[in-house]
Order: structure tokens, then sequence, then C-alpha cells
């Protein structure tokens, strides 16, 4: 079984930066594609940012050049730098991952959210 652990979420001032991080363990074999969706109180799910194993990124247009996702393979972890924030970036925050497990079962977990405010 795997598990994602997201941390770092808080309340920041605008403008202020936050790093969100997400670490997956259990019976991992590899880990391909992961990235970080966003909740905003009644608003539907938002994808904020995605990364493949070789760290190409992705970004939605409301975070790019404002955010940076990036990951250590051999940590089974990524990260979601975030600067300039505003409070429209006020959101709970999930982190997701393709893994494929040491039983070659492939699954796509996601962790239980770090919330993010950001005060004007």
């Amino acid at each position: 079984q795997v598990q994602l652990v997201e941390s770092g979420g808080g309340l920041v001032q605008a403008g202020g930066s936050l790093r969100l991080s997400c670490a997956a363990s259990g019976s991992i074999f590899v880990i391909n594609d992961m990235g970080w969706y966003r909740q905003a109180p009644g608003s539907q799910r938002e994808l904020v940012a995605t990364i493949t194993r070789d760290s190409s990124t992705n970004y939605a247009a409301s975070v790019a050049g404002r955010f940076t996702v990036s990951r250590d393979n051999a940590k089974n972890t990524m990260y979601l730098q975030m600067n300039a924030l505003k409070p429209e970036d006020t959101a709970v925050y999930f982190c997701y991952a393709e893994v494929w497990s040491l039983k070659s079962v492939r699954d796509v977990c996601w962790g239980q959210g770090t919330q993010v405010t950001v005060s004007s």
C-alpha cells in the first residue's frame, strides 16, 4: 500500500511564499507522473501543476511564473514552491502520484490535502 503525505501549508500574507511537500511511502517500485490540484470552498478541484518522472512540467495559467513544481525521485518526494501568493490561491492543495507498486500494480494515489490560506 502506498501513502502520500503533504506538508507545508499554512497562513501567509499576500505576496508571501510557501513550499509544499508531498512524500510517498510504502510498496513503491516507481513513481511516474505527479502533480498538484487545489480546491477552494464552493469551487471544483483545479489542476495546478504536473511533473513527469524526468521533470517535464506544466502549469495552470493562473500560477505560471509564480509556482514551481519539482521532485526528488530518490526520496519519492515532490515539492511546490509558491511565490507571490494571492488571496485567490487560498485552497486545500492535494498531491497525486501515478505509482507502480512492487507487485506490478498501477494506481493513482492521493494525499489528504493541506490548507493554504493567503490573507490580503
